[in-house]
């Protein structure tokens, strides 16, 4: 019988998923360590702490990180109630990291994974090789880890898509970073705040995330310190009657609702709609503002601000020496891509799936939550749990639970996302669940100088 220790499973990045597969490992004898980059656990899940998700408490919460949890007397909230982002980090992520305590590594960045003595050209004896994390912590040590399986659960948050059309960065993007914005504003902070008042605000984007931007703006356009605030919105298609959504009869009813906040951002006059512009370059005007120029030579007139928001999409640099076998157009597993292909599916339409959807040339490692979706915004929290849970069982030898579809959706699936976030104190108004069997609310723009919205999509 060997002596030799077993060899971990490495998990890349302690948020909501990666979280849950050192969760269901542990449940199955395995022995995870989780690798974070950032200091605490939900790094990016913080940098929207303001925003609402569409989901429930009982949506967003995993079943086998609960009944961990409820061993150490933690209560979970309100299944039916839904929490912001850093009610979620607060209340949830960082109490399962402190419960998971020496599994998690904090500071620490992997740069490469490959199999031990193998890169990925070599085939000889490369099946019976461990896989090797390259590892960078905070004080420039480094370190390489043996595991004998690694789970990328480091998402797409770190690297949005540029302004470029062709998704490059459009020229001259590099240039103006300091006036460009790959987020969407909290303009609850007062310095952020301050930043967009009375300013004129490119929003280049067309999907949840630009919808509240726009409502953001148009709030702030008619609160007394926005006064001269515009917005001009910068779409790569023309607008037709898809463009914002199905409103009260979307089948994600905060979806809707963001849509329908940006119509009334275009409408009230908030801001204004360029149809068909596929930015080529961003150069600066004399004034010192920026001027956005698109691939047929058009010019917009200067704006002080950009806010891109054309996407996230995967980083795959650090996995280079590995076999992976992607979607040439998701950048998401091939088995999988047709499942999550956003020109046919949306956040509720995704059939659950586990290990065999996940699996690459180079068996034991997976892709996983929102990495997994590479380049499609249609990931749900729920499927991301089900995920870790079938490649756990699957790394633990037991098929037939891996196998095993063990998650139950609601009739339209539920959104992992985020919807509009209103006012602290505002009881009534509680951000409708994506997908969940509740009644559209309708969206009204708040038109009082002392009201306050902020929001964000998926």
């Amino acid at each position: 019988m060997s002596t030799a220790p077993a060899l971990p499973v490495v998990i890349i990045g302690a948020g909501p998923i990666g979280l849950a597969a050192a969760v269901h490992l542990s449940e199955r004898g395995q022995l995870p360590l989780v690798l974070e980059a950032g200091q605490s656990a939900g790094t990016a899940v913080r940098e929207w702490a303001h925003v609402r998700l569409f989901s429930t408490w009982g949506e967003v919460v995993d079943p086998a990180a609960e009944k961990l949890l409820a061993d150490t007397g933690w209560s979970k909230p309100d299944a039916d109630s839904y929490p912001s982002g850093g009610d979620w980090v607060e209340q949830y992520l960082q109490p399962l990291a402190d419960t998971l305590g020496d599994q998690i590594r904090y500071g620490a960045r992997v740069t490469g994974v490959s199999k031990a003595g193998r890169d990925r050209v070599v085939d000889t004896d490369r099946d019976t090789q461990p896989f090797v994390a390259h590892v960078r912590y905070a004080d420039d040590r480094e370190e390489r880890i043996l595991a004998a399986a690694v789970i990328d659960a480091s998402g797409t948050w770190a690297l949005p898509s540029p302004a470029g059309g062709s998704g490059l960065p459009a020229l001259g993007e590099r240039a103006a970073a300091d006036l460009i914005s790959y987020r969407v504003p909290d303009l609850t902070d007062p310095a952020v705040r301050a930043r967009y008042a009375g300013k004129r605000t490119a929003v280049i984007g067309s999907g949840a995330s630009a919808f509240t931007a726009l409502s953001s703006l148009a709030e702030l356009a008619q609160s007394q310190d926005g006064t001269d605030t515009k917005a001009v919105w910068v779409l790569r298609r023309g607008i037709s009657g898809s463009t914002f959504g199905g409103g009260d009869t979307d089948e994600l009813p905060a979806r809707g609702a963001l849509g329908l906040a940006a119509k009334a951002a275009v409408d009230d006059g908030h801001a204004e709609a360029v149809t068909g512009f596929r930015t080529e370059a961003i150069e600066g005007s004399i004034d010192g503002r920026l001027v956005l120029v698109s691939e047929d030579g058009r010019q917009l007139e200067p704006v002080d601000e950009v806010i891109v928001l054309t996407g996230l999409r995967p980083d795959l640099s650090f996995l280079s020496e590995v076999r992976l076998r992607l979607d040439e157009r998701l950048q998401a597993p091939v088995e999988l891509a047709p499942l999550i292909d956003p020109n046919q599916h949306s956040c509720g339409t995704v059939y659950p799936h586990g290990h065999r959807e996940l699996s690459h040339p180079d068996s034991g490692v997976y892709l996983v939550g929102m990495k997994s979706y590479g380049r499609a915004p249609t990931f749900l929290a729920m499927t991301g749990y089900e995920q870790v849970r079938s490649v756990a069982a699957a790394l633990a030898g037991d098929t037939d639970a891996a196998d095993r579809v063990e998650l139950v959706l609601p009739e339209t699936g539920v959104c992992g996302g985020s919807g509009l976030f209103d006012t602290a104190d505002s009881d009534q108004a509680v951000a409708a669940g994506c997908c969940a069997p509740v009644a559209p609310q309708p969206v009204q723009l708040i038109t009082v100088s002392s009201g306050s919205a902020s929001s964000s999509g998926c």
